[in-house]
This record gives structure tokens, sequence and C-alpha cells, in this order.
């Protein structure tokens, strides 16, 4: 009888053991917090199907793109790009507007996430990679949404003469970059009394100093409104005394950034007298 017993539970010791080695060698899959039961399965069963060709193609999530590739971006959608800062144009409220640039184009990032400190960090030429989305405001293609962080690398973009391009749909394709404008004339504009000036200060004459300045310049027959935006360049700075002291039928040189609004409406940081 007892050689009975222990044959008995030597089998039932045996059969234990092996089902403790099947849970040992089981893979599981465990949840990670917060998803459901319902999200793991569908995760699960998604997992084991094989990509389709289309979707092994698109990028990786959050990979660097290049200017091309931003450019063909769906407006809204999710963008990460790699630019040099060619700009600041304002902080406020741990949020910075910048205009940035590659050797292929340029892009705005507006409202950016920033603090005070790393602000100061955006030092002209600076590299920075940006995480955002592709927007658009009245033309102006620009980046909204965004953190950012610092990289290794310098560079500074050199001023690309756009002048023979003012009127052409070529035009829209140095958006935000920095270029140069040559050989143009001041024309008048009309004051909110109806004079004649060389400038405003707001696009219809209500403004002082300290707001922003707009003034026409011409070439071969077409005339534009070219702008000082005072968060970029403020009054204290001399594109904005040079635009003041500016005379009607004056022959200027102008660089700055190929701002749109509505149309062509360049932000102007420098101006020279002929």
């Amino acid at each position: 009888m007892k050689k009975c017993i222990a044959a008995l539970l030597t089998a039932s010791m045996l059969l234990a053991l092996a089902g403790c080695k099947a849970k040992e060698t089981e893979h599981v899959f465990v949840p990670p917090t917060g998803t459901s039961s319902e999200e793991t399965q569908a995760e699960t069963e998604e997992s084991s199907e094989e990509p389709s060709e289309s979707e092994t193609e698109p990028a990786e999530e959050g990979s660097v793109m290049s200017y091309a590739d931003y450019a063909a971006a769906e407006l809204d959608t999710e963008v990460t790009i790699e630019a040099y800062v060619q700009g600041k144009q304002s902080w406020w409220e741990d949020k910075a507007t910048v205009y940035l640039q590659d050797e292929d184009g340029a892009y705005f990032c507006y409202e950016m996430a920033c603090s005070e400190e790393d602000y100061e960090k955006l030092v002209t030429g600076q590299k920075i990679r940006v995480n955002g989305f592709k927007s658009e405001w009245s033309g102006e293609i620009e980046i909204v949404d965004a953190t950012f962080e610092i990289i290794d690398g310098k560079w500074l973009a050199t001023p690309v003469d756009v002048t023979d391009l003012l009127g052409s749909d070529e035009l829209i394709d140095k958006q935000n970059q920095v270029v140069s404008f040559t050989g143009m004339t001041v024309e008048a504009s009309k004051d909110a009394d109806g004079n004649e000036v060389a400038f405003l200060y707001k696009w219809d004459g209500s403004g002082s100093e300290g707001d922003d300045l707009y003034f026409n310049v011409s070439i071969n027959g077409e005339t534009y409104t070219f702008t000082v935006e005072s968060y970029l360049c403020d009054k204290n700075t001399e594109v904005y005394k040079a635009v003041q002291a500016l005379k009607i039928g004056d022959t200027i040189d102008m660089q700055g950034f190929l701002y749109w609004y509505e149309g062509v409406n360049p932000h102007i940081t420098k101006v020279e007298v002929q």
C-alpha cells in the first residue's frame, strides 16, 4: 500500500513540475499602464500582420525632415526639422517667435515653447531641432505648437537678391528666407490726414513711434508695401531710424525676411540709401 501511495505522490509531483515549467516558458504580453485589454488585443493582432508596402514607406515619426519633405507636407501635420536661427522676433510668456533657415529653405516658428533663459541661448546662427505642426495664416507658412532643443552647429545665411522675382509666382518659393532688394524707389504713402509721406506708423497711419513702420517702394512700374516689424526691430534699431529718415523718391537697397501676409510683405532689417 505504501508503495502505491508513494507512486501516486511521485506522479503528482511530476505533473505539478511539468505544469510549472510550462508557465515559466509561456510568453505573456503585459499591457502598458493605461492600456485597455481591448487596445492590447488590437495591438497584438496588428503586430502579427505583415506590413503593406505603403506602411513601410513613410519616415519614422519624429525623424528629421529635409526642407523638400517639409514643403511637401500637408498643413496641420506634425513636422520635425533642423535649422539655424537667423532672427528672433519676440518672446512673451514663455513663447518665442523666430526665423530659421538651412541650406535649402527657411521656416517661421510662431510662439514656440521657450523659457526666457533658453531664449537667450537662441543666438543668431545657432542650430536647433524643432518639432511642431505645419500651419498657414493669411498665406504665411509657419510651424506652431512647437518645442525645440539646441544642438551642435552654427551657420548664417547669405541674403539672396530677389528683386527680379517681385511680382512672379516663383517669389513664394523663397518665403521666410533672408533676402535682399536693390535699387528700389520710395513711393508716397498717405497718412490719416491724407498727406503724402514716406512711411506710416501702422498700416493705416493711425499709430505712433514704436509701432510697426509701413512704407511703399517700387521697381519696374510696380509698387510694394514693406514693413519694419517693431517686435523684430524696435524704435531704437538702425533700420527703424533709417526708415523714419526716408524721403519720397529715395533709391534704396534693403535686407530682411521674406514674410507673407495676403501676398509678399517683407520684414525689413536693413535699409541703405544709394
